[in-house]
């Protein structure tokens, strides 16, 4: 399995990947024209020349940053491609200097295994809902909000997820 950051030549198979889950109800669409735009964000999974996984880490604030576009081929599920691509991604943001990353996700299992607890949406800072006027399902957005704080205080950021987190059994847990 080879992780690495995507080409021009990657993006119609990044797009069948991502379109196959948004028409079973699993992910939000991307149009080509936003893959090419956020190709910088992402890193894919590929196996015999072949992208079969896929993930994007955007930067939106200060500090702050929204893993999305996660993608694996249903043939290659359940073998930890996921995680590791997540993972990478997390790792090149703390490079940067994130300390609290979320996602918006149909998949909180998924996330809460890896770390992150669910939040209500409106714990989120505005300033990441500028893309959403764009989306089919604003504003009645069904997405679950989750978070993953990396040893920041409310502090460290200019615009803090609220301190106590819910895991994914609906416990509060301290962030």
């Amino acid at each position: 399995m080879i992780y690495r950051k995507p080409t021009f030549s990657d993006v119609e198979e990044i797009y069948a990947l991502v379109a196959g889950y948004a028409e079973s109800g699993l992910m939000l669409a991307r149009s080509r024209n936003t893959l090419y735009e956020s190709l910088r964000d992402m890193i894919v999974a590929e196996e015999d020349g072949r992208v079969i996984g896929v993930g994007a880490l955007h930067i939106t604030w200060d500090a702050m940053a929204e893993v999305r576009t996660m993608a694996v081929s249903p043939d290659y599920t359940r073998r930890g491609i996921g995680a590791a691509i997540v993972n990478r991604l997390l790792d090149e943001g703390r490079t940067m200097g994130v300390k609290k990353f979320f996602t918006l996700t149909y998949q909180p299992g998924f996330f809460q295994s890896l770390g992150f607890v669910t939040v209500g949406k409106d714990h989120l800072p505005q300033k990441i809902w500028k893309e959403c006027i764009d989306c089919p399902k604003f504003p009645d957005c069904d997405e679950i909000a989750m978070v993953k704080n990396e040893g920041a205080s409310d502090d460290d950021c200019s615009l803090p997820f609220e301190s106590n987190l819910k895991n994914g059994n609906g416990e509060v847990v301290s962030s």
